[in-house]
């Protein structure tokens, strides 16, 4: 008996050792159309029916193993490819796919190219070229490697240095500290000057949202400085939540559209919740009864309601106060008859 256990055992793992192991060959009545570029195996072999009919252990399986074979066939599809080793001798082996067959479908268009700007146009038509620059440099006063641009860069900010050399030819009078912080400023504006403009001519060539054009220079009313501000402001990464606020603006950060955010449902979702909400809205077309909203009908009521008793409250005090007016009044009248008889009395006295 402990032999032929033994002979199980022995059976039982060499079965799951050949499962592990299957072939690498699949054989197939029709053979699989690939599209290596996407990645993408069509087969068009029908399955069989008998075991698909079911939602029992036996359709699993089936479902899994069809996904192996045809994975199967794809990764040795992969493996004819040419490959080269990524990085030198010891990278990885990556394999240079061809070019997609199938055009796959998108859920949302493709972004509109972002229009040059003014120094790209230039640049262009000069053959001037764009050299990459290193991140950082070495800053000799500080010893250390540092920022080319930004905060704590190399050299350091010149308006904030303790010691500014004065120009030839300039005015040895002159602060020459105000004069580069007025410099810096200047640059400042005038860098926010030109994206400005870019903007607007971004929004003039119709790739923004904005129907009405933009006009940076010349005369603006307010309706177009206020568009202009909104589109500036709307056009950083955050739409506008960390910048610094004008005076009267509304606290809420405008969107890009400039009114409330469209939302679109996804063209593949839940079928299940897209056949609930449209067999919903046919049964609310084939009913006769006028469909009712409980909420809105309360809040109705309630400022019905409200506005009754605002105007109620508003009517007892308007008479309220002309009954105090009058009460006020008449001892004013009494003090002048009280008066003229006074008059009259010294009169007849002296008399």
């Amino acid at each position: 008996m402990a032999a032929v256990r033994v002979e199980a055992v022995l059976a039982a793992a060499e079965e799951q050792e050949a499962e592990k192991r299957r072939s690498i060959t699949v054989e197939k009545e029709l053979e699989l159309e690939f599209d290596l570029g996407n990645l993408l195996a069509l087969d068009r072999n029908p399955p069989s029916a008998a075991p698909l009919r079911g939602a029992g252990p036996r359709r699993e399986a089936l479902l899994r193993a069809l996904a192996r074979d045809n994975t199967q066939l794809l990764v040795n599809r992969l493996w004819e490819l040419p490959a080269e080793r990524a990085g030198g001798a010891g990278g990885p082996l990556v394999a240079r796919l061809p070019e997609p067959a199938f055009r796959l479908p998108r859920e949302k268009p493709p972004p509109r190219p972002r229009p040059p700007t003014r120094w790209e146009q230039f640049a262009r038509l000069k053959g001037i070229r764009r050299r990459k620059k290193t991140s950082l440099v070495w800053d000799e006063q500080a010893k250390e490697w540092r920022r080319r641009w930004g905060y704590r860069r190399a050299g350091g900010d010149p308006a904030r240095a303790w010691l500014a050399e004065v120009p030839a030819g300039a005015d040895p009078e002159e602060d020459q500290f105000a004069r580069l912080r007025r410099e810096k400023r200047e640059r400042v504006a005038r860098n926010e000057l030109n994206r400005l403009r870019n903007l607007a001519r971004a929004h003039r060539d119709g790739s923004a949202v904005p129907a009405a054009p933009l006009h940076p220079t010349g005369h603006q009313d307010r309706e177009e400085l206020r568009r202009v501000a909104r589109v500036a402001r709307v056009s950083t990464a955050s739409l506008g939540r960390f910048q610094p606020r004008l005076p009267k603006e509304p606290a809420e950060p405008p969107s890009r559209s400039g009114g409330k955010k469209r939302r679109f449902e996804p063209l593949l979702g839940n079928l299940a919740a897209e056949r609930s909400r449209q067999l919903e809205l046919l049964r609310d077309i084939g009913s006769k009864k006028p469909v009712l909203d409980i909420t809105r009908a309360v809040n109705k009521q309630l400022r019905q309601e409200e506005a009754e008793a605002a105007a109620a409250h508003k009517g007892k005090k308007q008479s309220q106060r002309g009954k105090r007016g009058r009460r006020q009044q008449r001892p004013g009248r009494s003090g002048k008859k009280s008066g003229a008889r006074r008059q009259q009395q010294q009169k007849s006295a002296g008399g």
